[in-house]
């Protein structure tokens, strides 16, 4: 079972955007974001966006610096995200981004986005059906890959 996961920004906004953040909440499982991820939420916040910074996400302060390598490959939140799990030795990030989600999956972290958080949510109970939250992300202009969503929406017999 999943213990715990990194969360990006993104899931994380996306989340807010379909009133999903606080169902998520109820997963049996230990959000973590990285400081970086909090302060580009809080900074979104103060810009007038969705809030997005639950009270069930812990926020841990990376034990290096970012790697420059990183950073210039990657915007800072999905770095952090990165070398935070790596640092931690938790094998699930949460990230949306394609070119974040590679850069994951090459050091060896298990990924999975909103729509599997979501999936996640539906396999314990939580909520009904997954559509209804794909309508209303796409509604909001979240962007999911056609192919993904009918994908996605089959696994989970939809």
């Amino acid at each position: 079972m999943l213990e715990r996961v990194v969360m990006n920004t993104g899931p994380l906004v996306a989340l807010a955007r379909i009133d999903a953040l606080e169902i998520i909440g109820l997963l049996p499982v230990e959000f973590i974001c990285p400081e970086e991820v909090y302060a580009e939420l809080r900074e979104g916040e103060r810009q007038g966006h969705i809030p997005a910074t639950p009270g069930y996400l812990h926020i841990r302060p990376l034990a290096a610096p970012l790697s420059p390598l990183a950073v210039s490959s990657l915007d800072t939140g999905e770095a952090a995200v990165i070398q935070l799990a790596l640092e931690s030795r938790i094998s699930h990030v949460c990230i949306d981004e394609s070119k974040g989600r590679r850069a994951a999956l090459s050091v060896g972290l298990k990924v999975m986005g909103t729509l599997g958080i979501l999936g996640l949510a539906k396999t314990q109970g939580l909520i009904p059906a997954m559509r209804p939250y794909l309508e209303k992300a796409l509604a909001a202009g979240i962007y999911y890959d056609t192919g993904l969503v009918n994908t996605v929406l089959k696994a989970f017999d939809e």
